[in-house]
């Protein structure tokens, strides 16, 4: 158990109020974990996916008894001694070789698992191509339907998003979107068996840089290259969130909920309608055109006018000037 520390000074401070919880939350730290029979294809896989997390990440030199599936205690301590919500491990043995797990955590506990074992690989070093600076925030592309419809594809969309997503900002800048994580995944052999014991497509994970071009127009021309990592994983076993423990992690803040506006609403094509209460208006107290004629001292004037009966002459069949002649 790790002990309560009670701040000693203004640093001490500032650190432990960092670990508390936020309105709006930072970048999700990942913290990379060898296993005690990791090989130097993990280590390197390893590398090469904490190179695009940085500098969100830290990453253990020493190997570690980690068996997630088995006791997640170990992971859990690391992630409260570090501070860190997102954790990669590795193992390998005859039965799961070449075994990555990646694992989640909410409030230091073990919030879901997924186990991808690497079959086909291609490392940074072997693409010998210019990669992308840190700290970029990258684009995704997620094709396949599985990753709309499948539970265990969802989840694994899920969790790569929380892994690569970077900063959340609302400024972007053209020549900041350079990285494309490009994951893919075929559709199901058969649909009709069950989803938890189907056979599930294989998972290819690629990085692509992009660049732009002058087309001589007010688009430019886009071409991708992959810079790599590449990886072809096959999914193994996963751990699912608690319906409680989801629940719990995906509530909102009270300061962050959208507050509704009383009378407005927003009808089948999107525009917004409002309704607006006026009270009994008074004529006579309205606002008109600043004229002579229209000054409220004329207003008796006008009514007396009104009020006058007018009596006209009755006219002859013949005009008053045959009359005269006559």
């Amino acid at each position: 158990m790790i002990r309560t520390v009670v701040p000693k000074n203004a640093r001490s401070k500032r650190a432990l109020d960092k670990k508390e919880a936020k309105l709006s939350e930072n970048v999700k730290q990942a913290l990379f974990v060898p296993g005690a029979n990791s090989n130097k294809v993990l280590h390197d896989a390893m590398v090469d996916l904490s190179a695009l997390k940085k500098p969100h990440m830290k990453r253990f030199s020493k190997k570690n008894n980690v068996k997630p599936f088995e006791d997640a205690a170990t992971l859990e301590f690391f992630s409260e001694k570090n501070d860190c919500s997102l954790l990669v491990s590795s193992s390998h043995n005859k039965k799961r070789p070449n075994t990555l797990t990646f694992t989640r955590t909410f409030g230091y506990k073990l919030y879901d698992m997924v186990e991808l074992s690497i079959i086909n690989h291609k490392f940074l070093a072997d693409f010998k191509k210019a990669t992308f600076n840190v700290g970029l925030k990258p684009m995704f592309v997620f094709n396949g339907p599985v990753f709309e419809s499948h539970p265990v594809f969802m989840h694994i969309k899920s969790l790569f998003l929380d892994m690569f997503r970077g900063e959340t900002t609302d400024l972007q800048d053209l020549a900041g979107l350079q990285q494309i994580i490009a994951i893919s995944a075929g559709e199901l052999e058969d649909s009709t068996i069950d989803e938890a014991n189907a056979k599930l497509p294989t998972l290819h994970f690629r990085v692509y840089k992009l660049h732009t071009h002058r087309s001589g127009q007010k688009l430019p021309r886009v071409e991708i290259d992959e810079i790599g990592p590449r990886f072809d994983f096959k999914i193994g076993r996963r751990q699912f969130p608690s319906p409680e423990l989801e629940k719990e992690a995906m509530k909102k803040a009270k300061q962050l909920e959208a507050r509704t506006k009383k009378n407005i609403e927003t009808d089948l094509v999107g525009d917004k309608i409002g309704r607006v209460h006026v009270g009994k208006q008074d004529l006579g107290k309205l606002q008109t055109r600043k004229m002579k004629g229209l000054k409220a001292k004329y207003d008796q004037v006008g009514e007396d006018f009104d009020d006058q009966v007018y009596e006209y002459p009755e006219e002859d069949d013949e005009p008053s000037s045959k009359k005269q002649k006559n």
